[in-house]
């Protein structure tokens, strides 16, 4: 059996205690490789590597760290498909999902940080007879980046683009459900020259290697996405440190449907946007809102769309929908199934779990379920299930369908679906989220922001945003 190695200076190696975890494949619910249990001695081995490289690595080049940077996304160019195959067997999505999705992504986000150091500029200000006053834009050090389970490198490449390209050095942790491509980017790059120290990957438990890595006086500035209730943890002990946070954090998005919409596009998409990678995508529209006028034929449209959908082998092209990531997840999953029928909802479709035969009969798998008839209030439809479950409401005003869009303590995501433009221009600025997408959804440039409001966490990434956080902001004033 496998064991995945940590990557510490430059070089793969085993944890400290020589300790492993099971990492399970969610489509079989068999172990197929094991886990660096690693504690506070890798931690701190990454860090004195990571605070050695700073000095060089700051001082690198800009073109230099960008071909670098560009040589690392070459690299998992080179193995597409071994990270594809990676991605589905660890994280139970399908490889066409995988392959469409989550490795491209990995790749532009290296690419588009290597080109956007040579952009990244900074401010200069006159005042006239007097001074000039310009902003250097400072690396910040050694910083912590961690990430989630259900977009495993697409959003470990994320963050750790823009602080390498900003001249950071990076201790990362995956999550120990998903650590696979993490590994595999380690290798890239070695392949790649990068030097040793710059980058530096531990994997293990977030309480243990994880929590090492928040409360470690070197780390300067921690970026984190995961749930709302690690990252109040996480906010606990790095805020007294006064570390730079940036957290994305839970979401629960609205889907406002009006009756003027292209009706067979917001379906389909509505399809999408709900149950895209099993539903667990921060992003996904779990709360569909439906102008009461049109409540019944979207109903039936969305249901018969849902009902199409495969759920089966991550291996199978015809499979639209792979497992759920771990067995604890599934079991939370179907809690609140349960929970939304002791609430008074109807369930649509779905509602269970299935049992696949052949090589996937023991796996996580669970239908795409569809629930009406539940107040917007109820626990259902106000906490995160982070699932392949869906609710629809109707409403009967523009009011309302604020009102109850806004009702929960997230504020991530949502989509409104109109033919009025001065409606959605309207909507698109009382919605209480950081993206708002209008007639779309998962339509993401690079260049603009990306994050939430109230409990879906704090700061910024993407595009120039994501380059900032990475850096101090120094001025320097100058008398004429």
């Amino acid at each position: 059996m496998e064991k995945i190695l940590n990557y510490i200076n430059g070089v793969l190696q085993e944890p400290s205690s020589k300790q492993y975890l099971d990492n399970y494949e969610p489509a079989t619910g068999k172990v197929y490789s094991q886990v660096p249990d690693s504690d506070t001695q890798d931690v701190q081995q990454a860090i004195d590597a990571a605070r050695a490289a700073f000095p060089a690595w700051s001082k690198t080049g800009l073109e230099e760290r960008m071909m670098i940077m560009l040589k690392i996304a070459d690299g998992i160019q080179n193995r597409f498909d071994e990270f594809v195959a990676a991605e589905s067997k660890d994280n139970g999505k399908t490889l066409q999902l995988a392959a469409a999705m989550d490795i491209p992504r990995a790749i532009s986000n290296f690419r588009f940080y290597a080109s956007a150091l040579q952009h990244f500029s900074a401010e200069s200000h006159q005042t006239p007879g007097t001074a000039i006053n310009y902003t250097l834009r400072q690396p910040i050090g050694v910083v912590g980046c961690i990430s989630p389970w259900n977009l495993p490198l697409y959003l470990f490449s994320w963050k750790i683009a823009p602080a390498l390209a900003t001249g950071n050095c990076v201790v990362a942790k995956p999550s120990e459900i998903t650590p696979y491509t993490a590994y595999l980017l380690s290798q890239v790059c070695i392949e790649a020259g990068l030097a040793k120290g710059v980058l530096n990957i531990i994997h293990g438990l977030g309480g243990k290697a994880g929590q090492a890595i928040i409360e470690h006086p070197e780390i300067k500035a921690i970026s984190f996405t995961g749930g709302t209730e690690t990252g109040k943890r996480i906010a606990a002990t790095a805020a007294p440190m006064f570390k730079k946070l940036s957290l994305e954090l839970g979401g629960k998005n609205p889907n406002l449907v009006f009756a003027d919409c292209d009706f067979e596009e917001t379906v389909k998409q509505s399809v999408r946007a709900s149950f895209s990678n099993q539903g667990e995508i921060c992003l996904c529209g779990s709360r569909i809102f439906i102008e009461r006028s049109i409540y019944e034929k979207f109903k039936a449209a969305f249901v018969e769309q849902v009902k199409t959908l495969k759920v089966g082998d991550p291996n199978d092209a015809a499979s639209n929908q792979g497992a759920i990531v771990s067995l604890a997840h599934k079991q939370k999953v179907l809690s609140y199934i349960q929970l939304a029928t002791e609430e008074g909802g109807k369930i649509l479709t779905g509602g269970h779990e299935l049992k696949l035969e052949g090589r996937c009969a023991d796996g996580y798998f669970i239908a795409p379920t569809v629930i009406e008839g539940l107040a917007y209030t109820c626990r259902t439809q106000q906490e995160e299930i982070f699932g392949p479950v869906v609710t629809l409401t109707p409403f009967d005003t523009e009011e309302e369908a604020i009102t109850m869009a806004n009702s929960v303590k997230y504020g991530l995501a949502s989509s409104i679906w109109t033919n009025d433009l001065k409606r959605a221009h309207r909507i698109a600025e009382k919605i209480e989220a950081g993206i708002v997408w209008i007639n779309c959804w998962l339509l993401r440039d690079l260049r603009t922001p990306f994050g939430g409001v109230k409990a879906s966490g704090v700061g910024r990434e993407g595009g120039f945003e994501a380059m900032k956080f990475f850096t101090e902001a120094k001025n320097i004033c100058i008398k004429n």
